[in-house]
C-alpha cells in the first residue's frame, strides 16, 4: 500500500484489505448468531458509500435473507453537515419483520438518526444497526449502535465504498487523510552502460537528494560484516539468491540512516515487483512515496558497441564477451518490463531518451525531475 492522492488530498495506507475482510467476517458471524432460527432478515444499506460493505457482508451472512437500498446524501466533500436530505428506496412493507440497517461509517449519527427514525416507523419488529467503522469522539445521538466493526479517530478516510468528492470509492483497503508528501523520491533505471550512475551523482547534487545504490549497500554491510551483510553473505557464499527481506532491510537501514535527507534516488532497487511493493509500504509508514520510476531508454546495440568498446580499456571481463553483455541485456529488460507495467498503473513511469551528451541527457532527466 502506497499514499495516494485524491483530487487535491494525500491519504496514507490505514486499514489493510485482510483487516477489513477479518472484520466484516466477525460481524456476519454475530449477526448471524443473534438471530432466531428461521428468523429471515432484511438487510437495508445506506448508499452509497455501504456497496462494497453490504455485498461482502451479505456473503459473508451465507443465510436466507432480503436486501435493500437506500439513499440519504449527507456529505458534501470532507465533513459530515447537518442537511440531511430526503430518503429515496424504501418500497417494501416492512412491518413486523426484523430490519438490519448496514452502515459503513457513523460519525456523528444526524444522518442514521433520520434513517433510524423512517424505519422505526414502519412498525418493525425489530431493529438493529450494523457499521464497519464508528467514531466515537464524534457521535451526538443517543441511538443504540448493535454491531460496531472498527472504533476508528476522526479523521477522514476512504477507500472501501468511502470516497471524497467521488474518488476512492473502488480502493480495497482504507486510507487516512495525511499532509502532502515533501520528499522527492525516484526510481533511477537503465541498461548497462547507459551512464546511470553518471547521472545519478549528477542529479543527486541537483536535488540535494541521497543517491542509494544497491550495489553499494550490499558491499558495505558485506565489507563491514553487519548483521544483515552477514546474511546475506551466507545466501550468497551457498550458490543462493538474497532473499528480497535481506534486501530490503538493507535499503531501510539506509534510509533511516539518512532521516532529514530531501528524498533519494533507488539505483539498482526495486528489481521487482515484491520489492517495489515493498518499498511503496516502507515510504507509506514514512508519509512518502515513489514519485516517480525514471528510465533511460537507449537502443541496445548502441549499448553492446559502447561496452564492447569500454571493455578494452576497463578491465571488466564482463564487458569483452557480446553473448555475456546480450545476456545482462535480457535480465534487464524482463525485470524492467515487469516493473514499467508496476509503474505505469500508478501513472509514475517516465522513459527518457538516453541518447545524447552527458549534459543533454541531464536537461531532459531534470525535465521529468522538476515535474514530480
Amino acid at each position: 500500500m502506497e499514499i495516494i492522492k485524491l483530487h487535491d488530498l494525500y491519504f496514507k495506507p490505514f486499514i489493510t484489505k485482510d483487516e477489513i475482510v477479518h472484520i466484516v467476517s466477525s460481524l456476519a458471524k454475530q449477526v448471524r448468531e443473534d438471530l432466531p432460527e428461521g428468523e429471515v432478515p432484511v438487510f437495508v444499506g445506506i448508499l452509497n458509500g455501504c456497496f462494497l460493505f453490504a455485498a461482502d457482508f451479505i456473503r459473508e451472512f451465507n443465510q436466507d435473507c432480503e436486501v435493500s437500498f437506500v439513499k440519504l446524501g449527507s456529505y458534501e466533500g470532507t465533513s459530515s453537515t447537518e442537511n440531511v436530505k430526503q430518503l429515496v428506496g424504501l418500497n417494501e412493507d416492512l412491518s413486523g419483520r426484523t430490519v438490519i440497517i448496514l452502515e459503513d461509517i457513523i460519525d456523528t449519527g444526524t444522518t442514521l438518526q433520520e434513517i433510524y427514525n423512517i424505519f422505526r416507523d414502519q412498525n418493525v419488529q425489530q431493529l438493529k444497526v450494523v457499521t464497519l467503522f464508528f467514531k466515537p469522539d464524534v457521535f451526538k445521538k443517543e441511538l443504540p449502535i448493535d454491531y460496531i466493526g472498527k472504533n476508528i479517530e476522526d479523521k477522514f478516510i476512504v477507500g472501501y465504498g468511502l470516497d471524497y468528492d467521488g474518488l476512492g470509492r473502488n480502493k480495497a483497503a482504507v486510507y487516512q487523510q495525511t499532509t502532502p508528501p515533501t520528499m522527492k523520491n525516484i526510481v533511477l533505471f537503465g541498461p548497462p552502460g547507459a551512464g546511470k550512475g553518471t547521472q545519478a551523482t549528477l542529479l543527486k547534487e541537483k536535488y540535494n537528494l541521497v543517491h542509494i545504490s544497491t550495489g553499494d549497500v550490499f558491499r558495505y554491510n558485506i565489507k563491514n560484516a553487519t548483521e544483515l551483510g552477514v546474511l546475506a553473505k551466507s545466501y550468497m557464499d551457498d550458490g543462493n539468491l538474497v532473499p528480497d527481506e535481506v534486501t530490503i532491510n538493507m535499503l531501510k537501514a539506509e534510509v533511516e540512516k539518512n532521516a532529514g535527507a530531501n528524498g533519494f534516488i533507488f539505483d539498482g532497487f526495486p528489481r521487482t515487483e515484491s520489492q517495489a511493493k515493498a518499498l511503496d509500504a516502507f515510504l507509506a509508514e514514512k508519509g512518502a512515496k515513489i514519485n516517480g520510476m525514471v528510465a533511460l531508454e537507449v537502443p541496445e546495440d548502441l549499448l553492446v558497441n559502447r561496452l564492447l568498446e569500454r571493455g578494452k580499456t576497463s578491465g571488466r571481463t564482463d564487458d569483452t564477451d557480446e553473448e555475456k553483455i546480450r545476456n545482462r541485456f535480457n535480465e534487464y529488460n524482463t525485470k524492467t518490463a515487469i516493473l514499467k507495467e508496476f509503474y505505469q498503473e500508478q501513472g509514475t513511469y517516465y522513459g527518457v531518451n538516453g541518447v545524447g551528451s552527458i549534459e543533454e541527457i541531464t536537461k531532459s532527466l531534470s525535465a521529468v525531475f522538476d515535474t514530480l
